[in-house]
């Protein structure tokens, strides 16, 4: 199975120092969808990672194919809120989970 990695890229540099009500609320529905996605299998590891540079958050996605890792993340409630996040999908061809499975990509 395809693994992929899922950055998502705050509105601006200071976020979430000055998050809105808007985007707190965004974000709770975030957190909420890519839990699902982890129960459902679709996802190894998601969080923030609080970068000097600025905060962005990362997922590393298990998924059928690069369409439904896009949808996925076209799908993310800050994504579809359009608040200003963004995202980058990247694949990870050859990857190995802590199962010590290769996954081809």
């Amino acid at each position: 199975m395809p693994v992929f990695l899922y950055r998502l890229n705050p509105p601006r540099p200071s976020f979430p120092a000055d998050i809105t009500a808007e985007e707190g609320a965004a974000m709770q529905s975030h957190f909420g969808y890519w839990a699902g996605q982890m129960q459902r299998g679709a996802v190894l590891v998601v969080g923030p990672v609080p970068d000097p540079e600025g905060t962005y958050g990362i997922g590393v996605l298990t998924v059928d194919d690069e369409a439904q890792a896009r949808s996925l993340c076209e799908n993310d409630p800050v994504i579809a809120a359009k608040l200003g996040f963004t995202f980058d999908l990247f694949a990870m061809p050859n990857a190995m989970v802590r199962d010590g499975t290769a996954r081809a990509g």
